[in-house]
């Protein structure tokens, strides 16, 4: 089915999404339009244009996929399915993401994972060929973030990674470790077995936006992972 978002409200194309029959779903002429496949399960979206934020917030099981860039909150709060995008991605991408998995050709906004958990079997991931910005996995409670800089010669990641992060990890494919990491974070190189826990996820990078995984994997990464003997207890302020 192919619906086309010109001169309609995002409340109207929303709900000739949520009605329609068809699961497999052609949206074109999308401009800002928000909470696209938002709930959404069962169905696969194709969206042409820029869709605004809160795409997929609260995802339940569908496939979209974003022939170009996205916006703000990306996948907020969504619990199982996919989000590709074919493009860069805005700010707090994956915020609170329960499950699922998004994948950014491109780069990333600030505060990517912020509040992301993990629980029982569902383990959401965030897979970034570009760089994140400032606040990486802030309050990151579960989950995988990795982030891979692709044409980046720089450590593709901003100031504060990690901030207030107490569980999942972060993994930053670079010849070098971030700088000023919060001491509550510990930064290692990454083993061939800390790899392993993410070949999948670069495997499907790499088939989803034509890269060599084989090279990517041979890469250097670093692992960013809470300090669970220097737990935070204050952050950002002075008393």
């Amino acid at each position: 089915m192919k619906i086309s978002a010109k001169d309609l409200h995002f409340s109207e194309l929303n709900d000739k999404v949520r009605q329609s029959s068809d699961n497999n779903i052609l949206l074109t002429d999308v401009l800002g339009h928000r909470y696209i496949a938002s709930g959404s399960s069962g169905k696969s979206i194709t969206i042409e244009g820029v869709p605004g934020n809160a795409l997929g917030a609260y995802l339940n099981g569908s496939t979209v996929l974003v022939k170009g860039n996205a916006q703000d909150a990306t996948g907020d709060t969504m619990n199982n399915g996919r989000i590709v995008i074919e493009g860069s991605s805005g700010d707090a991408t994956g915020y609170a993401m329960r499950g699922g998995i998004i994948l950014i050709k491109g780069n990333a906004g600030y505060r990517a994972g912020i509040h992301m958990k993990a629980y029982k079997e569902h383990m959401p991931v965030v897979v970034i060929g570009g760089r994140a910005g400032d606040f990486l996995g802030e309050y990151q409670a579960g989950g995988k973030i990795i982030v891979l800089g692709i044409g980046d010669p720089t450590i593709p990641v901003g100031p504060f990674c990690g901030t207030g992060m107490h569980g999942g990890k972060i993994y930053i494919r670079s010849s070098k470790a971030p700088q000023d990491l919060p001491i509550q974070v510990i930064c290692r190189k990454a083993t061939n077995e800390d790899k392993n826990e993410i070949k999948e996820h670069i495997e499907d990078f790499a088939s989803a936006f034509n890269e060599n995984s084989e090279e990517l994997l041979n890469s250097d990464f670093f692992v960013l992972i809470p300090n669970t003997k220097n737990p935070y207890k204050q952050l950002y302020t002075h008393n």
